[in-house]
């Protein structure tokens, strides 16, 4: 009997560790100093991971003729689910088992977020990352906020928020697009705007699923990594389900793989482990603050890009 009411006790401190360290960060008076600090630390260590990722990209697709978008995508997801896995089975991340209606739930975005993935790394293996994907991408956080609005998350921000983000955004796209674009494929036109809607849409609805689950009590409510584990679970499924249909079949991928090659093991795990370790952070800022920090995480570096360049 005590030995079950210790494991609940733990479960719901586990289950709100979140919740509770961020408002004693932003109580404690002694620590509220070290608050933007902080999040300036997480922008630079993301903006520099996300910028190493593209450096490795642009060189591992080239050299080893490797564009194969949707391969690249599955294989992230993979790792990511093992590596929850295994901080589970170590004690270090609580898990729960996948969840049937927890999956229905963040299916939606589950599969904007897969197509996101795919769009994205589609773009960055081939020279489209070089023409409208970043020019647009500061619109990243107006859109996010747009959707935050309309499914009436409570972390939606404040109208003066909203209008001071609105203008540093809109300014960089009129300063980033006025400078004039290299090249733009025909498909950019179609698939640059469909990844920023996809993008919005998956983080607010996870943020939208992780409001609904904190209306529940302590014992029933999923954590956020339930909740990010049962996304990453449905995207394989998604994946690999376009994998099989896709043109790029798994036997051609894996044949056309250079798996004698160490230089091309070590470019692909360094791609796949940056990328999952970028996809984290913005899956736990989307779950822990909101989706806008979310969006403002991912498009910071493209966002203050044309304003460094002026100065």
């Amino acid at each position: 009997m005590t030995t079950c009411l210790l494991g609940k006790s733990i479960g719901r401190w586990r289950r709100g560790w979140c919740a509770s360290a961020k408002k004693h960060l932003l109580s404690n008076h002694a620590l509220k100093p070290l608050v933007p600090t902080l999040f300036l630390l997480v922008f630079v260590i993301y903006g520099l991971g996300d910028k190493l990722r593209n450096f490795v990209l642009g060189i591992f697709v080239p050299q080893y003729h490797y564009p194969y978008a949707v391969a690249l995508c599955f294989a992230q997801v993979l790792i990511s689910l093992l590596v929850l896995n295994l901080l589970h089975v170590l004690g270090l991340v609580p898990l729960k088992r996948y969840s049937s209606s927890l999956g229905e739930r963040v299916l939606v975005p589950s599969i904007c977020s897969s197509t996101h993935a795919v769009l994205s790394m589609w773009a960055k293996a081939g020279s489209s990352y070089a023409g409208l994907f970043p020019v647009i991408l500061p619109l990243f956080p107006m859109v996010t906020m747009g959707f935050s609005f309309s499914q009436k998350l409570s972390s939606s921000p404040s109208n003066e928020i909203s209008i001071l983000i609105s203008i540093l955004c809109g300014t960089s796209f009129v300063i980033t697009a006025s400078q004039g674009l290299p090249g733009v494929d025909l498909l950019e036109y179609m698939y640059a705007p469909l990844d920023l809607i996809l993008h919005s849409l998956s983080l607010t609805w996870l943020a939208k699923v992780s409001e609904a689950e904190r209306c529940h009590s302590p014992d029933a409510q999923a954590s956020i990594f339930d909740i990010y584990y049962t996304q990453l679970v449905n995207q394989s499924w998604v994946l690999g389900l376009l994998w099989v249909l896709h043109p790029d079949r798994p036997w051609q991928v894996l044949s056309h793989s250079s798996w004698q090659s160490l230089l091309f093991h070590g470019y692909l795990h360094a791609i796949l482990l940056l990328g999952m370790s970028l996809n984290f952070l913005v899956g736990m800022s989307t779950l822990c603050v909101s989706p806008l920090a979310a969006a403002l995480l991912h498009s910071a570096r493209q966002v203050g890009q044309p304003f460094l360049q002026l100065m």
